[in-house]
């Protein structure tokens, strides 16, 4: 019974929580105290101006919309690997964040750390957290692209501001790297 109680709790704030109003202004707040967005930020783009294997120095621009319904600011975005024949590494020192898209850049954002917990979680953390209604890019400079060619998929997913919160999934970026096929001859 104490299972099926806990369910059906679970299940009321679930439904409560996916039948709130597009337009309400306040971030939800759940039973254990923990905040999260009333409308969750979205996953726009991924992309990179390198897209071939073994390329050093290469940046990774992952654009975020953070909706007028948002209910709070966006303090955190965590990236995950989740698909690829090589682990990527990113520096943590090179990290970038701006108001806007990766061909049209706006105002730079402060970072206010970059965590790589493990090779496949990075990290990064705004030093002022990024209002609802707007468009942000983050910059994850890598060491080198893949010597491997292929897929390489990263699970994206975004926090607001709060001591106690919940991540909510933005969304996957996609990322294709390609071996140099052109040759001299």
């Amino acid at each position: 019974m104490k299972y099926i109680s806990s369910f059906l709790s679970t299940l009321f704030v679930g439904v409560g929580l996916c039948s709130l109003p597009q337009f309400a202004a306040n971030a939800v707040t759940l039973g254990n105290g923990a905040i999260a967005f009333t409308q969750s930020p979205r996953l726009v783009s991924a992309s990179t101006p390198q897209n071939e294997t073994n390329v050093s120095d290469t940046t990774y621009y992952f654009t975020v919309k953070i909706p007028t319904a948002a209910g709070e600011s966006l303090q955190q975005v965590t990236f995950t690997q989740v698909l690829g024949t090589e682990r990527i590494e990113f520096n943590p020192n090179d990290t970038v964040a701006f108001v806007g898209t990766r061909d049209r850049q706006g105002k730079n954002l402060a970072v206010k750390s970059v965590v790589s917990n493990d090779k496949q979680n990075f990290t990064v953390t705004f030093a002022n957290p990024v209002p609802p209604d707007q468009t942000v890019t983050i910059g994850l400079r890598t060491y080198r692209n893949p010597f491997n060619d292929g897929v390489y998929l990263f699970g994206v997913k975004g926090f607001p501001t709060g001591k106690q919160t919940i991540g909510q999934f933005l969304g996957v970026g996609r990322l294709q790297f390609y071996q140099d096929t052109y040759s001299e001859g």
